[in-house]
Parts: C-alpha cells; structure tokens; sequence
C-alpha cells in the first residue's frame, strides 16, 4: 500500500535512508540526517511511503519523496526525486510501485520535469529510471568524494507528458 508519508513515518523512513548510504553506492551522505534536516530538504508534496506487511504489519518497505533543485522562481517545476528500498525488500518491485505513484503525485503538484543523479554502476536504479521514459542527460565527472574516492554520477531525466513538456 501506498500513502503519504507522515510524522509517524520518521523512524523507519531514516532507517532506510541510512541503509541506502550504508551501500555506498545510492548517495553521496555519509551520515543520517536529523528528521528537520531532512524535512528542510524536500518537497511537502509527493512524500510516500509503501507499508508492508509480508515481514511484519505495518513495516515501511520504501518511501520516495522529491527536493526543490533550486530556489529561482523558473525551476519551480523541476525537483530531485529519491527513491530508497528496505533491505528486506529489494528486488520484488517496490520501486517501480513508488515511481508510478511519485510521477502521478508530482504532476499533480505542477512538477513538469523530474531529474535523478545515480552513480553509473548502480544498474538496478538506472534500469527503474529508464523503464519510467527516464532519459540519459549526461556524466557528472569526479563531482564529488565519497570515502575519499572521486565518484561520477549519471544523470537522468524525465519530462511530463502531462504538464505539455514532452516533445
């Protein structure tokens, strides 16, 4: 099941999140944000979450939220999504449920286009962009250091059909 997210989701959404940094290879944070850090960073419109009850009633398996790429009054259509997938629940689609929901949710906020910054060797976040019409824009090369090593991230985008952006 799919809702938005709520005050009460605090807990297990910023446990996932810091699973997802565990990996190294879903962002470049090194640490867990605290829950106003976070909040400051995203959109109040298109927080979700998917509740789960294959492991335990009511477990949070994933949430998918948007942030503002800017604060010009021009960009006010394009937003940063993330995406992140319990351990427990990776692999069984979860994923592809929260982007449908987040591309629906988005567009009925007035978000027009939809960017993502993935590290090129994360396949399985690349592979759910592009079924989702998530397009290739470019290579951001040694952008930033994570652990000290100089990464690169892809980035991706999508353009509303909807909202008239899409050629």
């Amino acid at each position: 099941m799919i809702r938005k997210m709520k005050i009460t989701d605090v807990e297990q959404v910023l446990e996932i999140y810091r699973q997802g940094i565990e990996t190294r290879n879903a962002t470049f944070q090194t640490e867990v944000p605290t829950w106003e850090q976070w909040d400051k960073g995203h959109h109040q419109h298109s927080r979700l979450i998917y509740k789960s009850n294959e492991v335990k009633p009511g477990n949070i398996a994933g949430w998918a939220a948007l942030s503002p790429v800017s604060k010009r009054a021009c960009y006010v259509g394009v937003a940063e999504l993330s995406i992140y997938i319990h351990t427990q629940f990776l692999g069984i689609g979860i994923g592809t449920k929260l982007m449908a929901a987040l591309i629906e949710t988005s567009e009925r906020n007035g978000i027009w286009t939809l960017q993502s910054s993935v590290f090129p060797g994360n396949q399985a976040t690349i592979k759910l962009h592009e079924n989702f019409g998530f397009r290739r824009v470019g290579i951001r090369e040694k952008i930033a250091q994570l652990d000290g090593k100089w990464r690169d991230t892809l980035i991706l985008e999508r353009r509303s059909e909807s909202l008239g952006q899409k050629d």
